[in-house]
C-alpha cells in the first residue's frame, strides 16, 4: 500500500466553502467518480479542512500512479465534469504549476517508535 498526502486551496469565501461541504457530504459523491477512482488503485480517500486550505490523504494500492489516474480522469466524462464543477470553488496554491490542482507534499517526518 502507498500513502500520498496533497493540498489545495479553497477560494475565501465562506458561502464556496459551505457548498463544498456540502457537495462532499455523505452520500453526496458522484457514484462514477468514485468507481473511477477505485479503479484506479485508490483505496481509501480523505479530506480534511482548516481555514481554505485542504489536505488530502490517499491510500492506494502498490500499482497505483497519478499519470494512469489523469489518463483515466480524462477519459471519464463524469470526472471531468466533476472537475469544472470543483473548481468553482476552488483555487491553486501559490506554488502550483500551471494547471496543477491538487499539490503532492513532502513528508518531512514520521514519529519514531
Amino acid at each position: 500500500m502507498q500513502r500520498f498526502c496533497l493540498a489545495l486551496d479553497l477560494k475565501d469565501d465562506a458561502e464556496l466553502i459551505a457548498e463544498y461541504e456540502q457537495w462532499h457530504a455523505k452520500g453526496k459523491g458522484w457514484p462514477e467518480v468514485r468507481q473511477n477512482d477505485l479503479n484506479a488503485g485508490i483505496l481509501d480517500l480523505q479530506i480534511y479542512r482548516t481555514g481554505n486550505r485542504m489536505f488530502m490523504i490517499l491510500e492506494t494500492d502498490d500499482q497505483f500512479t497519478f499519470e494512469k489516474k489523469s489518463e483515466m480522469d480524462a477519459q471519464n466524462p463524469h470526472v471531468q465534469e466533476w472537475e469544472r464543477l470543483m473548481w468553482r470553488f476552488q483555487q491553486p496554491l501559490p506554488w502550483a504549476k500551471s494547471g496543477e490542482k491538487w499539490v503532492l507534499m513532502d513528508q518531512i517526518f514520521q514519529f519514531e517508535k
